[in-house]
């Protein structure tokens, strides 16, 4: 199921590649399949293109956990803290303080 909504992300954005919503969705998928280079590249066109508050950060991490890139695994949560700080997402906050912890 993965591999088809992949393929029907990226024909949409063929169409509207400047559709940061639908680079997030693509992202998304490639982290439920494992593509965790492409979910990181899809995340990070994502931001490049909207204003997130905090919640990519998450799958960003973990997919940079995943392919053993923890120091930036850490900077991503780091991002994402201060994005939820921006954003008054305590519960968010408190969730990548203790990711951070974790990662020590």
């Amino acid at each position: 199921m993965t591999a088809s909504r992949i393929e029907t992300l990226k024909q949409m954005l063929v169409q509207e590649p400047k559709d940061g919503t639908l680079h997030y969705m693509l992202g998304n998928e490639y982290f439920k399949g494992q593509m965790y280079d492409e979910a990181v590249a899809a995340f990070r066109q994502y931001l490049r293109l909207s204003d997130d508050e905090g919640a990519v950060y998450r799958l960003m991490a973990q997919s940079l956990e995943g392919l053993g890139r923890v120091e930036e695994a850490r900077q991503a949560y780091r991002d994402g803290l201060a994005a939820a700080t921006r954003h008054g997402h305590q519960p968010m906050v408190e969730e990548y303080t203790r990711a951070l912890k974790d990662l020590e």
